[in-house]
């Protein structure tokens, strides 16, 4: 268990979303310039405030978390609140939502047709993550992860937002940067675009490199992935730039990050919520904090009677997070909780917020925590749903994009866990598909999940392979329905086939 003192977490918090406004709009007038800047500051008027996504999204989120929970706030959710509230339809945005609305539900949703997954959208609109998570990593991530994967799937995208959720809920009780971003590269896979990417920066910085030719470095490495100035591997290093160089100077950390060029919005922004959260308000110059103001500004929302419920100045979402905060770390502090998707077991862990504050030995417990989220990361898999009920999670995954014509075939993945409390007993598991006419499917109808053993409780899997007939209609429905006997609540798993 460790302690954080209250006063100083709002104090954090208030200046984590100061930072992401200051940020967002200095950055905002250079977006998508992809050669070295030379900034020294705001190009706006005082008072005035950019609206810029990355904070309009973490409003919704908020609201998302507010009125589902903490425990129902999942790619599901946050999926049809992005087709409810969420008004553009750029890039990875607009891929996303098509998706849904033609009945391919996330993370499929961000996997299929989309020549975004690797972009920036995500990894920007993690702070709400972080903030209502201080100090738990695994469950920032794991969040931010869910967040990701609507309009990302399983892309280095997901991965970005993983990174930049947990090195930021990890800044609440580390004060250390670089082990901050220790703790941020063990929530993804070691061997994805975004660690190596964050990798060589630090070996850059490490030889003393300037920061303008680590840049230039960055941008080389990876020059053939994603669409030039708005992929995820560089921004995010670009920020990480800003930071490392920056040398715990705020104004010299965000100006390097957003001289780096790109997509300025999103560094700056980053840069300056994740200062924020390392050394609260005191490190935000004052002068700049008070050029700029407490309003936010939105662009990206659609109001409509969910308008009242947005919050208008940071100081406003500063104490809506602060009161939500003990809410969802005391739902994810649970002794044994189980972890999603996978029934990984969590080592006993929680935070308590208090009058002091007690964060000794934290970094090594955060870093195993961390590398529990990496885990998952790795797992995730293309053209895959994760469902659950009170039972049991279920993943389904499809062996390619799902696509089928007369007389095709494809081949399905079924594996199930029993959530902690119902996996003390084997279980009879029944499968039944509904399919479109002239369909068929091949494979088990029962399977039984097994009981007191560490490596196979509560754990049961099946192939399927599903065979179109002679006619196929443009989109084709499938269902399964998975029923344990003796208990009366199905899960259903749903997803179309296009031809």
């Amino acid at each position: 268990m460790i302690n954080l003192n209250r006063a100083v977490l709002r104090d954090k918090i208030h200046a984590c979303w100061v930072g992401k406004n200051i940020g967002g709009t200095m950055g905002t007038p250079y977006e998508g310039k992809r050669e070295l800047l030379d900034i020294s500051g705001f190009a706006t008027k005082p008072k005035e405030v950019l609206p810029n996504d990355d904070l309009d999204l973490q409003l919704i989120w908020l609201y998302a978390l507010e009125n589902c929970g903490a425990f129902n706030v999942n790619a599901s959710t946050l999926g049809e609140h992005w087709i409810s509230f969420i008004v553009p339809h750029w890039n990875e945005y607009g891929i996303g939502k098509a998706n849904m609305k033609r009945g391919l539900p996330p993370p499929m949703s961000g996997d299929y047709d989309n020549d975004w997954q690797h972009s920036n959208g995500a990894w920007i609109r993690s702070e709400i993550w972080a903030t209502v998570c201080p100090a738990m990593p695994h469950v920032a991530a794991k969040y931010a992860m869910e967040d990701a994967m609507v309009d990302h799937g399983s892309g280095e995208g997901t991965f970005a937002a993983a990174f930049v959720a947990a090195m930021q809920s990890a800044a609440f009780a580390v004060s250390d940067l670089k082990q901050c971003i220790e703790i941020g590269l063990a929530a993804i896979p070691e061997d994805s675009r975004m660690a190596q990417s964050i990798k060589f920066v630090l070996e850059c910085y490490e030889k003393g490199m300037v920061w303008s030719d680590a840049r230039n470095a960055v941008q080389k490495l990876n020059a053939d992935i994603g669409d030039g100035w708005f992929e995820a591997p560089s921004n995010v290093t670009y920020a990480v730039i800003g930071l490392l160089w920056g040398e715990g100077d705020f104004k010299k950390s965000m100006i390097t990050a957003i001289n780096c060029g790109d997509d300025t919005d999103c560094t700056g922004a980053t840069v300056g919520a994740t200062m924020g959260i390392l050394w609260g308000t005191e490190r935000v110059p004052k002068d700049w904090s008070e050029y700029i103001g407490d309003e936010i500004v939105t662009v990206s929302i659609a109001k409509g009677n969910n308008g009242k419920n947005i919050p208008k100045t940071c100081t406003e979402l500063t104490e809506r997070v602060v009161k939500l905060a003990p809410t969802v770390v005391g739902a994810h502090s649970i002794r044994h909780s189980s972890w999603m998707y996978s029934g990984e077991q969590l080592p006993g862990y929680s935070v308590e917020f208090g009058d002091t504050t007690d964060t000794n030995g934290v970094y090594d417990q955060l870093l195993a925590l961390a590398k529990k989220a990496g885990a998952v990361a790795k797992s995730l898999k293309p053209y895959t749903i994760y469902a659950e009920n009170v039972m049991m999670y279920a993943n389904l995954t499809l062996d390619r994009a799902p696509e089928i014509q007369a007389g095709g075939e494809i081949g399905v993945h079924l594996a199930i866990q029993s959530k902690q409390f119902f996996e003390d007993e084997p279980r009879t598991v029944q499968l039944r598909w509904l399919l479109p006419d002239g369909f068929t499917v091949e494979g088990k109808r029962t399977l039984m999940t097994k009981a007191f053993n560490p490596h196979t409780s509560g754990k049961g899997s099946a192939d399927f392979v599903i065979r179109a007939g002679e006619t196929v209609e443009a989109e084709n429905r499938m269902v399964l329905e998975i029923f344990v006997n003796g208990r009366c609540t199905p899960l259903y798993i749903y997803f179309p086939l296009y031809s």
